[in-house]
Parts: structure tokens; C-alpha cells; sequence
């Protein structure tokens, strides 16, 4: 085997030993509902969260309060608001968490955030496909969000998991309303989208993200 090849293959085996790692991690992670003592630690995983968007030119949104834990608790009493936390009782602090609600006949992600100190683990990824599940479950046609179109770790991861953009006129109502008020709140600063994955009906999950 050339230079050129043993470094390949080199490379391939430390992306190999790092997937094995982030799914080894995802493994040990419990997706479950959120209780009510938790609600200032999903905040606190939002704040945490904020911080890389200041080297993207968004201080104002690093610096953004987190979720109200009022508003929290109305996703939480409804039954949407998920968190992803070690098996361990030792570890079964929330590392992440993902709220959602039933607009129009999609399943709509509110907000699913991962701690930093745990990103790169698909642990968001795994949120999502229970989330999806749930919905297929309820009889919904798909999931949707809104997010930043240009933050790497918005719109682009995504696509990579499933998700389209939705042009203007692709829009239902709840979506329009949601976009309109998030141009209220001013986050219309930088470039945001509405996208959706559709849920079928055996379940075939997409292609995952690196």
C-alpha cells in the first residue's frame, strides 16, 4: 500500500472510530418527556446554545433570553417537550431537548436545541426521528420548522436529514402566521426559511447527517 493510500486509510479509520463513537453516544442517551424540574436546565441548553452564533455576526441572537418557563410548561403539560439525557442516574441531566406542536397537518418543531458540550452526537438527529415517529403515530403528514437558512447548523444540517425548503406559495397558514411573527420579533435580520420532510408511511428513515 502506497504513502498515499495508508494516510486514506488512515483518515477513513478515524472517521469510522469517530462515527462509532457519536452513535455509541447517542446509544447511551434516553429520549423522554420533560419534567417540570428540568425547565430552567433546557433554558440554561439554550443559553449554552446561543454562544457560536456571535463568531457568525448574530450577537443578538447569542444574546437572546431562552424559552419563558412558562411557555415551557405549556409544551410540557401539553405532552411536546422532549429531552435527551444520559441512562445513568448519576447522568440523567438533559443535554437536549426539542419542543413541538400540531400546525395545521404537520407535526411543527418549535425548537430543538443540543447542549455544545454534546453537539456532533446526532443527538439532535435523534430527537427528531422520535418526534417523528410521534407524528406519524397522530396521523401527521410531516414535519416542519422554521430555521436560519445560512447558520450551518440550521438549515443546511436540515436538508442533510431530510427537510426542503418551502417556497412562498408552498406556505399553510400556521407557517405563514409563524414566519410573521418571527419577522416581528426581528429575526428577519438574516435570511430565514420554513422547510418540511414529509413522514411516510412505512417510516423509512433518510439518510443521516455526517
Amino acid at each position: 500500500m502506497g504513502g498515499w493510500e495508508t494516510s486514506a486509510a488512515k483518515r477513513r479509520d478515524r472517521k469510522a472510530g469517530s462515527r462509532q463513537a457519536r452513535d455509541s453516544h447517542t446509544r447511551q442517551m434516553r429520549i423522554r418527556p420533560a419534567t417540570r424540574a428540568e425547565l430552567p436546565t433546557l433554558q440554561d441548553i439554550e443559553r449554552a446554545a446561543g454562544a457560536p452564533f456571535r463568531a457568525l455576526g448574530m450577537a443578538a441572537i447569542a444574546d437572546d433570553e431562552p424559552p419563558a418557563l412558562a411557555l415551557l410548561e405549556e409544551f410540557r403539560h401539553a405532552g411536546r417537550a422532549w429531552v435527551a439525557a444520559g441512562e445513568g442516574e448519576s447522568d440523567g441531566t438533559p443535554v437536549a431537548y426539542l419542543l413541538s406542536e400540531p400546525v395545521d397537518t404537520a407535526e411543527h418543531i418549535e425548537q430543538v436545541t443540543v447542549h455544545p458540550r454534546a453537539a456532533r452526537h446526532r443527538i439532535g438527529q435523534a430527537l427528531i426521528e422520535h418526534t417523528a415517529e410521534r407524528a406519524r403515530e397522530e396521523g401527521r403528514e410531516a414535519l416542519t420548522l422554521t430555521t436560519f437558512a445560512d447558520v450551518p447548523w440550521n438549515a443546511p444540517y436540515y436538508a442533510r436529514i431530510g427537510f426542503h425548503v418551502l417556497a412562498e406559495a408552498e406556505l399553510t397558514p400556521g407557517l405563514r402566521k409563524i414566519r410573521a411573527h418571527e419577522a416581528e420579533l426581528g429575526l428577519d435580520r438574516w435570511p430565514r426559511v420554513a422547510m418540511r420532510r414529509e413522514l411516510t408511511p412505512g417510516g423509512t428513515t433518510p439518510r443521516t447527517a455526517p
